[in-house]
């Protein structure tokens, strides 16, 4: 049980670490969204894919990158569908009530629903109660979306 403990606290000061610089309601990196892959590739191809600089989209005050064009078109018909739950932040931290960043390995579809999380710990946590944290994030998210 202490060992629980521990971990979760682990886990918590991971996603803080990063959670102060973080702003606006998309995590970027090097301003583009999802460290440049294509959004869509997640669904069609089940793996991060890069997009190119040729074919990108803004939405959402933020630049988004495709593999290809057939791919960058389905994302301006519903970006909604296709774009990470909680702009891009970690799912995890947005249960917590907090932004951090994220790493592309980390991903999971849940519902049809892209999610990302900090790092592989915490997507191990985070695969584990997926329904419960998905719950409390999106209960959070409004409140913390557009803040530092």
């Amino acid at each position: 049980m202490k060992y629980l403990k521990n971990m979760g606290f682990i886990l918590l000061l991971m996603c803080s670490i990063h959670a102060i610089s973080q702003t606006g309601e998309v995590f970027t990196k090097d301003g583009k969204a999802i460290e440049g892959y294509d959004p869509v590739a997640f669904f069609t191809e089940s793996k991060p894919v890069m997009g190119a600089d040729s074919l990108s989209y803004k939405w959402n005050d933020t630049k988004w990158l495709f593999s290809s064009a057939k791919n960058r078109e389905a994302f301006k018909e519903n970006p909604k569908k296709y774009a990470p739950q909680y702009g891009g932040y970690c799912a995890y931290g947005i249960a917590q009530g907090h932004k951090a960043p994220t790493k592309i390995d980390t991903w999971t579809i849940v519902d049809n629903k892209l999610y990302l999380n900090y790092n592989a710990s915490v997507n191990q946590a985070w695969v584990k109660d997926q329904k419960k944290l998905i719950d409390k994030a999106d209960k959070e998210w409004p409140e913390i979306k557009d803040k530092k």
